[in-house]
């Protein structure tokens, strides 16, 4: 295994179960994704326009420019260039383009072993959390609950609001390593 996925909204838990499986696998993996790219934007690309905007107010909706549009294809790209020079990587993301989003990274991913995991969360629940978080716009995690999964298929399917990080991150683990049946019903 390469690349673990975890495609699921704001607030869902992916961050958290990215760390859980950094403690539980036995390689070392790096844990890269939609937070490590929005960080490393100059401030001025974080305010909409041509960059990406919704991030610091207003509905919870995200717009994406297109110079946003660039660095992030350029930026899944190095991930994908990262996988192929011997480093495993759990990528953290948000598939704001749903389907769309996913067929960037499978194309960018092509010919690296993939296990495509959907992170779920009950709408109420990650709002809940958003809130607790303090550092995310009120409705983002609304917003993007199922969206960010139209059209997305999946190895696995985890919901964080029916199970921990760590039971899910177990659960992730088990399958990169041992190639577990499909849980989900869905193959790829």
């Amino acid at each position: 295994m390469h690349v673990i996925v975890l495609n699921g909204g704001s607030s869902s838990g992916k961050s958290s179960i990215a760390h859980r499986l950094q403690e539980l696998l036995p390689e070392p993996w790096l844990h890269l994704g939609t937070d490590t790219m929005i960080g490393a934007l100059p401030p001025r690309l974080l305010s909409g326009g041509e960059g990406i905007g919704g991030l610091e107010d207003g509905d919870g909706a995200v717009a994406v420019g297109p110079v946003f549009a660039q660095l992030d294809a350029a930026w899944t790209l190095g991930v994908a260039a990262m996988a192929r020079a011997g480093a495993r990587i759990v990528v953290d993301e948000v598939f704001l383009g749903g389907a769309a989003s996913q067929q960037r990274w499978r194309t960018a991913l092509e010919g690296l072993d993939v296990l495509w995991v959907g992170v779920r969360c009950d709408p109420a629940v990650a709002a809940s959390r958003e809130a607790a978080r303090g550092d995310r716009v009120p409705g983002m995690a609304a917003a993007q609950a199922e969206s960010v999964h139209e059209g997305v298929s999946y190895d696995l399917l985890v919901d964080t609001s029916q199970a921990s990080p760590a039971d899910c991150a177990q659960l992730i683990a088990a399958r990169a390593a041992d190639g577990a049946p499909d849980l989900t019903g869905q193959d790829d």
